[in-house]
């Protein structure tokens, strides 16, 4: 059964951080682009969301390496969990942030 799959597809593009609002607030408080801060705001949310899925399959390859390798999970399984540990303790999961000026 060999070959019957297609190999995994990767992105090897860059990936830019999206550009901030000013973070301008007038004498209330409120934004003074607000269209500008709400779609940075979603644009934030989305960029978290990839990087949580990101995670969880990342998470789905050290289970699945576990269970191929069995006893040898140490030592045959290393660069699988160590990409996952550096995944979860980047800040935000590693979401890419907006640039700040």
């Amino acid at each position: 059964m060999s070959g019957m799959y297609d190999p995994p597809r990767v992105y090897e593009g860059k990936i830019t951080p999206f550009p901030a609002s000013d973070g301008a607030r007038d004498e209330r408080g409120r934004a003074m682009d607000p269209v500008g801060y709400l779609e940075e705001m979603q644009q934030r949310a989305r960029e978290k969301a990839v990087a949580i899925e990101a995670v969880k399959l990342a998470r789905q390859d050290v289970i699945q390496c576990y269970r191929k390798e069995g006893v040898n999970h140490y030592e045959n399984c290393k660069e699988v969990v160590k990409k996952y540990v550096n995944m979860i303790q980047a800040p935000d999961y590693g979401a890419l942030k907006p640039q700040t000026k």
